[in-house]
């Protein structure tokens, strides 16, 4: 099998180029993106527990079934090792699956199939076989979830080479980056910050366009500090930067990552040389998340620069606890304003 497919290139959309648009959330979004890609490739399919009859937990695959049939959106047994698994052998085969896991935290007996085969497949094979799948899975806290519904272990997945991680925090961003993912040759873990699914509509183009992956997003041009975050904390992190810029007179440079592995390390490093202070917000706990490895790749690139100590604002160092203790741990907006403000004080 080829390596090389004509799936493999993104569109990125024309920002010249006139396009209809259509009012959705992220979820919505999500299922354009499929209902997309699956009219324009035959061999896009997907699969997971419940995504067939019932549309998925989320109703992301909801009337997928309808147009597509029941050999291009499949159930599957409650199995997360086999619904991987099965999404590995497709892809080696010419397929182009799409993988839902209902919820991150079951991701585990997943882990295996990820790390030990999709994300090793090209190099064990010198590049004669790639394994062109995503991995679909909600994630992050602040629904109110039970136990193993809310975890936000992305720096999991971003340790292991050959998988990419897409966290997307828009609608418009959603669907870009899951048609992007669809049609990459390697394996994609999608992360959807559940949180977000249905917190905002907004204009989302209706045409097959492709963001690329590896590339962030500033979502706030400042020139004080830089906030680095992604997924679900973009949004307090925006309430806070506007709330220190008209109480305090901060002026804040917030990047939205978007995609974490591979990370976009020239737009980090030129923040960081325009600004040569760091916050780095994200709801995974502290200790070893993604936020240390961001600072490092600062402290190793643009040093010199460094005006203050980089902070972290995250989760703690315990699983997410249940209901009512889930906005204590989660970043706010106060907590994140409190990062705000240490760092440009130092």
């Amino acid at each position: 099998m080829s390596s090389k497919s004509p799936d493999e290139s993104t569109t990125p959309r024309d920002s010249q180029t006139e396009s209809a648009t259509e009012t959705m959330n992220l979820v919505e979004a999500v299922r354009h993106a499929l209902h997309t890609e699956m009219a324009r490739n035959e061999r896009v399919m997907v699969l997971g527990e419940d995504v067939a009859e019932n549309g998925g937990v989320f109703r992301a695959t909801a009337g997928l079934l309808e147009s597509f049939g029941g050999e291009r959106v499949v159930d599957t047994p409650l199995a997360e090792s086999g619904i991987v698994g099965t999404a590995i052998g497709l892809a080696m085969t010419e397929m182009r699956p799409v993988a839902e896991l209902q919820f991150m935290g079951f991701a585990y007996p997943a882990f295996d199939q990820l790390v030990s085969h999709a994300a090793r497949m090209r190099s064990r094979s010198h590049g004669q076989y790639t394994v062109p799948m995503v991995v679909r899975a909600p994630y992050g806290g602040g629904i109110r979830a039970p136990e193993h519904h809310s975890e936000s272990k992305e720096a999991f997945f971003v340790h292991e080479p050959g998988l990419k991680v897409v966290v997307p925090s828009t609608p418009a961003d959603a669907k870009g980056l899951l048609i992007a993912s669809i049609r990459d040759p390697d394996p994609v873990v999608f992360l959807e910050p559940k949180l977000v699914y249905r917190a905002f509509r907004e204009d989302v183009p209706t045409d097959a366009y492709g963001t690329p992956l590896g590339e962030a997003s500033i979502r706030r041009e400042g020139s004080d500090v830089t906030v680095y975050t992604w997924g679900a904390m973009v949004h307090p992190t925006l309430i806070a930067a506007d709330n220190v810029a008209d109480e305090d007179g901060i002026d804040v440079e917030v990047v939205d990552l978007r995609t974490l592995s591979p990370l976009d390390v020239e737009t980090v490093v030129d923040s960081f040389e325009k600004t040569g202070r760091a916050v780095i917000v994200h709801e995974a706990p502290k200790t070893a998340g993604l936020g240390a490895e961001i600072a490092a790749t600062i402290q190793e690139e643009a040093l010199l620069h460094q005006e203050a100590p980089i902070s972290r604002v995250a989760g703690y160092d315990v699983p997410m606890p249940l209901h009512e203790l889930e906005d204590y741990y989660l970043p706010q907006a106060l907590r994140i304003q409190e990062g705000i403000r240490e760092a440009v004080s130092f």
